[in-house]
């Protein structure tokens, strides 16, 4: 039995769908005005693992994950770059899309734009309004009357009385009560707007989400996700109006990847301690960017170092040394199996791909001694559920040779050609120096009774 770790209760629960074998789950998705960093592949990863093992346990998964492509950071960026919004959003969009798609991410079944659901967004706020819950100030901007709603907090556990002006809140002399907050934003000079029964505008933030996953997944739907830092207040909003709007629960449960960290601080733009995908990129396979992600649970903090990246390449690195030189067949997974068993009641002890991953380890250990094509398989299979393990073996330890590598300006081939013809001559001293060669430039050269292959150091 698969059990989440809710943070809407605070404790781990058995999960049952609302309707039998299916799955409605909205993440959060990206805002689109600059190159996603290392925090944001975190979440694409950590939803990706989840959608892709409910689709293993049997569910039938509607993955939607939002693209929010109207903002004041998308509008000063734009301005900024003296660019139209839509040039800019659609730039970045195909950036996340190309980052994503290195790191092996399966693309969520919808990808809604936020500037394609306004509609939906006024129909919610004039809900809102009607039901008491909402008003419009005296600068035309419509708020959403926070002590109006009783369970305000129940995702967060922060109380009314804890939230004081200044504390995460912006203080507003337009609004009735300080903890208030936008729900649609009256047009200034030279912004995006849209008509409205309030004047020209755009909506708030947090309503883009109540909004979205109301039209594609349902008012009521199974699984919510999201960062951790989107928690309070963009979570708790969302519920605020969700539930105020349709009087039911938005999402029964509620799951947030925690933080990745650079020097005990969370990774974030506005902190200036961030590296975009594209940038660790550079220097690290993706798929050994992706294991990294998997290797921690997807609630604790990650550590961000060059140390840990090297420390997951060469764990990686072990997995895929152990199916070298293999055919490995397809097989159906048996679950009853021992090895099978443990990953599965991992993975199903929320999410926990840290112990799923150390079955992997004890698969490749098992796979050196016996050299078994089913245990090769099963390796295998079980790491393509999380997305690992599925390249040539040696094509992966081989490395993509770049340009500006000191590997890059080498024949690799015609050296390892030259050094086993300098053996065959008695010229060690030359095969020597062309070993060392390789080695400076972070080639490892290994020697079987097959030949002599290579790797990346």
């Amino acid at each position: 039995m698969l059990k989440l770790h809710n943070t809407l209760t605070r404790s781990k629960q058995e999960f049952q769908p609302i309707q039998p074998n299916k799955v409605r789950m909205y993440v959060c998705g990206m805002t689109v005005y600059d190159f996603c960093h290392l925090g944001h592949a975190r979440v694409m990863v950590v939803f990706d693992m989840v959608a892709r093992w409910l689709r293993a346990s049997g569910y039938e998964v509607t993955y939607v994950r939002n693209i929010t492509d109207i903002d004041d950071k998308i509008i000063k960026r734009a301005s900024e770059n003296n660019e139209s919004i839509q040039s800019l959003t659609q730039r970045f969009i195909t950036a996340m899309d190309e980052d994503s798609a290195k790191l092996g991410i399966i693309r969520p079944d919808l990808e809604p734009r936020a500037t394609e659901h306004v509609q939906g967004m006024l129909d919610m706020i004039s809900q809102l309004i009607a039901k008491g819950f909402a008003y419009q100030a005296d600068n035309g901007d419509v708020f959403y009357k926070v002590r109006s709603f009783n369970d305000y907090g129940k995702l967060s556990g922060k109380t009314l009385d804890d939230l004081r002006a200044g504390e995460r809140v912006d203080v507003d002399g337009h609004k009735h009560d300080p903890l208030d907050f936008v729900l649609w934003k009256s047009a200034k000079a030279g912004e995006p707007y849209w008509e409205s029964p309030w004047g020209n505008g755009r909506p708030g933030w947090h309503i883009e989400c109540s909004a979205m996953s109301a039209e594609l997944l349902g008012q009521h739907f199974d699984i919510h996700g999201g960062g951790q830092d989107l928690q309070f207040p963009h979570h708790e909003n969302e519920i605020a109006q969700s539930e105020a709007t349709h009087g039911c629960t938005m999402a029964n449960y509620w799951l947030h990847n925690g933080f990745v960290r650079v020097d005990d601080e969370k990774m974030s733009k506005s902190l200036g301690n961030f590296f975009t995908i594209r940038e660790v990129l550079e220097k690290y396979d993706p798929e050994v960017v992706r294991f990294f992600i998997l290797r921690a649970h997807y609630r604790s903090p990650l550590n961000y170092s060059d140390k840990h990246l090297d420390d997951a390449k060469a764990s990686l690195t072990r997995l895929y040394t152990a199916l070298r030189g293999l055919q490995v067949p397809s097989i159906d997974i048996d679950w009853q199996q021992p090895p099978a068993a443990r990953f599965k009641a991992a993975m199903d002890d929320d999410f926990n791909t840290a112990e799923a991953l150390a079955v992997l380890f004890e698969l490749a250990n098992e796979l050196n001694k016996d050299r078994s094509p089913q245990t090769a398989a099963l390796l295998k299979q079980l790491a393509g559920i999380v997305g690992l393990l599925q390249r040539d073996p040696q094509a992966f330890m081989q490395g993509d040779i770049q340009g500006d590598d000191a590997a890059g300006e080498l024949d690799i081939d015609s050296l390892i050609t030259a050094r086993i013809n300098a053996k065959k001559a008695k010229d060690f001293a030359e095969a020597d120096r062309i070993r060392k060669a390789l080695s400076d430039a972070g080639i490892v050269l290994e020697d079987t009774a097959q030949g002599t292959t290579w790797r990346r150091a």
